[in-house]
């Protein structure tokens, strides 16, 4: 299948859209499932997300990462204060009543840094692979879950399971391009996905975003559904017609009128290569110039009309 071609829609879109503050409309999501309080009575359900305090949680001694970027940790950190931790970290349970990470380790560093004291977490049963299977797809065939919910499940099916998407697929009975879609909502930013997540906007306004390239602008377009109340169709339109408008930049690209000078090195050169001859030029005379030959006897033929000049 042909990749689906992604477009830029210029830096100043942020102003074109307005700057409207919506925090008000969003708040971190919060996970309502079962907490871990203690090591006894400690839930197993592992299909559900479970809220961990952080005391109980430990990093991973064999994480293969170990050198965290300071100021990505501190953009998370922040992303996570507004939006709450939209994935939750994968985790094992240990003998001591401690829960080890298996997954997430970055997320669990930057939720530390954002204040919080519980966080939610799957809880992995590594001793039994095919039960761990069986309680996702469950948890994916249950009615209440919103579309980050099911992706999430879906990856976590995958890298857990070790499954393809054909696996995944056959096992919870989609297509596997219906999947494949699923999956792509986690390519989203942090401020999408949560929206997503709380129905601020649909499925359908989410595919759209993905055909733009730019997470900045994404996250603009966002602010105008959630902010004018568009439909998928009117967001589409939104975005063909900031696709079509001219902007300082691409007029800036356009090519300027050539010197005649240049008009005449297109013929002379052109007489020994027809049409295999290109020059692009700048405004400020800056440019090049690309010859396609066919064979060394154009090109020899080329050098002779030159040694005679």
């Amino acid at each position: 299948m042909a990749k689906k071609p992604q477009f830029g829609l210029g830096k100043g879109l942020g102003a074109l859209l307005g700057g409207e503050d919506l925090s008000q409309l969003r708040k971190p999501v919060g996970y309502i499932n079962k907490e871990v309080v203690s090591a006894e009575g400690k839930p197993q359900d592992t299909s559900d997300v479970l809220r961990i305090p952080v005391a109980l949680l430990e990093p991973n001694p064999f994480q293969p990462r170990m050198n965290f970027d300071n100021e990505a940790l501190q953009e998370l950190a922040e992303s996570i204060r507004t939006f709450g931790l939209i994935q939750p970290i994968t985790v094992r349970h240990k003998g001591d009543g401690k829960y080890q990470i298996i997954s997430g380790e970055r997320r669990y560093r930057a939720s530390i840094l954002a204040g919080m004291e519980m966080i939610p977490a799957y809880i992995r049963d590594a001793s039994d692979q095919g039960m761990l299977e069986m309680a996702i797809v469950e948890n994916i065939q249950r009615e209440n879950l919103d579309p980050i919910e099911v992706a999430m499940s879906y990856q976590r099916l995958m890298e857990e399971c070790r499954l393809t998407q054909e696996q995944m697929a056959d096992r919870v009975g989609k297509k596997r391009t219906s999947v494949a879609n699923q999956l792509r909502l986690l390519k989203l930013p942090a401020k999408v996905q949560h929206d997503l997540k709380v129905g601020l906007l649909s499925v359908g306004h989410a595919k759209v975003l993905l055909g733009v390239e730019d997470p900045a602008v994404q996250e603009n377009l966002c602010d105008l559904i959630v902010r004018g109340g568009l439909s998928v169709r009117q967001l589409e339109d939104k975005i063909k017609s900031l696709r079509e408008a001219p902007s300082a930049s691409r007029q800036a690209e356009e090519p300027a009128e050539l010197p005649p000078m240049y008009y005449r090195l297109l013929e002379n050169v052109g007489r020994y290569f027809g049409e295999n001859i290109s020059l692009r030029r700048s405004r400020e005379g800056k440019g090049s110039l690309t010859i396609r030959f066919d064979s060394d006897a154009q090109m020899e033929q080329f050098l002779k009309a030159l040694d005679q000049r």
